[in-house]
């Protein structure tokens, strides 16, 4: 059993019908989840928990990061499940979002939410059209894997995961959070899937995207949403870091409303 670092909050009254377990982006760990959405949903009666994957956060395996793969962290994804009250709903961001699809094929989880997520065809046609959107920002992305947090320009950064509406001092508080991320799983999503592991269609999936998200664009999630046989709906004037977005609360209330009537549908 992996020691994965799991953040919990859990309702004061009588929990709903399912837990739901958040997982984190890359250069991130559980504390994404923590600031905001954990207790936010705790609150409206959900058992929320969110996991740092394996060289995250407080989970083992930081000084093997980059020996990790995606798979390494789809197991992560299952274990932290397994400790849940029940099968949970699993929520991704980001990278996170690839981990959670291919989480969702071992089955036996009500559904799933993905948001700003990296589409199931991989990270190439992003990663490309960033490099035309945001010159910068690729450059500094690209000095993110390689050389560290160390290295990058804390404003490149914080272009790439807010829009303009974040106050920058807010926006500061989190930059000493990032971290470095696997080489390894890098290479695993980095370029074109062309045969993409995908969801069962029979599970329900919410695709969550950011009108001003620079990594993955509106053509990026509506690629994934058209994959998945299902519509994206947009989170007007936000950046990628959703959760943490000025205005997040309506992107938990609009995953609150639609959990609530997807699961109420699969209890029928």
């Amino acid at each position: 059993m992996s020691q994965l670092e799991i953040l919990s909050h859990r309702p004061a009254g009588p929990a709903k019908p399912a837990p739901l377990l958040f997982v984190h982006g890359a250069f991130s760990a559980a504390w994404i989840w923590e600031a905001k959405f954990l207790p936010w949903f705790a609150e409206r009666g959900w058992e929320a928990h969110a996991v740092s994957l394996r060289g995250h956060g407080g989970s083992e395996g930081r000084e093997r990061l980059h020996g990790f793969g995606i798979a390494d962290y789809v197991d992560d994804v299952m274990e932290a499940a397994g400790r849940c009250s029940a099968p949970p709903v699993l929520i991704g961001h980001s990278m996170g979002g690839m981990v959670v699809q291919r989480a969702l094929r071992k089955g036996g989880f009500p559904a799933g939410v993905l948001m700003a997520s990296a589409p199931p065809h991989g990270l190439l046609s992003s990663t490309m059209g960033l490099m035309w959107r945001a010159p910068h920002v690729f450059q500094q992305m690209s000095v993110l894997m390689t050389l560290g947090t160390s290295a990058v320009d804390p404003a490149a950064v914080r272009r790439a995961m807010f829009s303009d509406q974040m106050p920058e001092a807010e926006a500061a508080v989190y930059e000493p959070y990032l971290q470095e991320e696997s080489r390894r799983v890098l290479m695993d999503i980095g370029g074109w899937i062309p045969f993409p592991l995908l969801p069962p269609r029979d599970i329900p999936v919410m695709i969550m995207g950011a009108e001003k998200d620079l990594l993955f664009p509106r053509e990026e999630v509506l690629w994934t949403a058209r994959a998945l046989g299902t519509e994206a709906v947009f989170m007007p004037g936000m950046g990628h870091a959703i959760m943490l977005e000025h205005g997040w609360e309506k992107a938990a209330e609009r995953i609150d409303g639609w959990l609530s009537e997807a699961l109420m549908k699969r209890a029928a």
